[in-house]
Formats: structure tokens, sequence, C-alpha cells
């Protein structure tokens, strides 16, 4: 008699998780993170498309292409910790949204910058400060969003909503390089980039105007 009655207890656990979790996107703190992660994913260009574009613009033989994501790795490594640790000291979304800034030069240096030998160590060096800025900072931010047994689950839903907006990123830029071209694409993509950065550092304002409140 104690089986069948256990059943039902299992299932119940689970279904209450996802009624949880559908909740936590009422919270306003919570959805500003989710939906400005979802639309500055949708101007994030992928790695792969920033190495071809880097290669066709340095002029970078075929040879040197596998260690364009090493020279972003390596960027990354160095500089997550240091990251982090301002992101505690200013605020998350200065420094979330600064990465993505970086982002943003990283792409105009692929548009516009002269034919200088360190074009790609430039694009490389702001292509990893962009990911050291934000890799961690936006699972923090989330953290604080919401309740303390809720964490992973606020983490997953905004890094899915993040993960496919990127998909479709790539779908988007992809289809736009065949149809435009490289640059076109990557402008557009710029542009689209200028303007979600701006409206993210409106709708994330709350986290900003609690971090200047003094202490008591």
């Amino acid at each position: 008699a104690a089986r069948p009655a256990g059943r039902p207890g299992a299932a119940g656990p689970r279904g209450r998780g996802l009624r949880e979790a559908a909740a936590l996107l009422r919270r306003p703190r919570l959805r500003s993170l989710a939906v400005c992660a979802a639309l500055l994913g949708l101007t994030t260009v992928s790695d792969a498309f920033l190495y071809l574009l880097l290669q066709d613009r340095a002029g970078l033989g075929e040879r040197w292409f596998p260690l364009l994501p090493l020279g972003t790795a390596a960027v990354f490594l160095l500089l997550a910790v240091p990251a982090g640790a301002l992101a505690d000291r200013i605020g998350r979304r200065a420094v979330f949204l600064a990465g993505h800034a970086l982002l943003l030069a990283a792409y105009g240096l692929l548009l516009w910058a002269p034919d200088w030998q360190a074009l790609p160590l430039l694009v490389l060096g702001l292509h990893g400060m962009f990911y050291a800025a934000t890799d961690g900072v936006l699972p923090a931010a989330v953290a604080g969003a919401v309740p303390d047994g809720l964490r992973a689950t606020g983490m997953a839903l905004v890094g899915t909503g993040q993960a496919l907006a990127r998909f479709g990123c790539s779908l988007a830029f992809g289809a736009a390089w065949t149809v435009w071209g490289g640059g076109p694409a990557l402008a557009a993509a710029a542009a689209g980039l200028c303007c979600c950065a701006a409206f993210a550092w409106s709708a994330l304002r709350p986290d900003g105007r609690r971090r200047r409140t003094p202490a008591p």
C-alpha cells in the first residue's frame, strides 16, 4: 500500500517544479533579464561566422583558422575572474553591457579598420573580453533575481532563451551573408546590437538604482 501512495508523490514535485519555473517569468527582474539576454543574443554573431569574417578581412591562411578560437579562449581565461570581481564592485549591469560594447567594437574593427597587421589580435582580444564580461555575470545576475531554491531553474530559463536567440541569429546571419555578403550582414548585426544594448541599459536600470542607494 505504501508504493501506490508514493507514485503520485513522486510526480507531484515535477508538476510543482514546472509551475514554479513558469511563475519565475512573472517576476519583473527576471523577466527583464530574460528579455534583454534574448534580444542581445539575437544580435550576437556566432563565433564561427566571426572567425570566418576575420579570416577574410585579415587575409589569414587556412592553417591559421584553427588557432583563432584559442585566441578568444586565452583572453577569456585571463580576464574572467577580474571581470567577475569588477562586476561585484561596480554592478553587474555595467559589466554585462560593457562586454557587449566590446563586442560591438570588434564588429567595428572588422567593418572599418585599416589593414593593420595587429587586426586579428585586436579582434580576438575584444571577443575574449566580451565573453569574460558576460558569461559569468549573467548567471550571477539571475541568481540575485530568484529565490534560493529556484536559482538553477532561473538560470536555465534565461540561458535557454539566450541560446535559442543566438541560434536564430546564426540562421538569419547566414541567410543575410548569402544574400548581401558578410560586410552588410555584420553591419546589420552591429546596428541591431546598438539598439538592443540601449534597450537593455534602460530595462535593467532598477539594479543600478538599488546599487546607488546608500547603505545605512
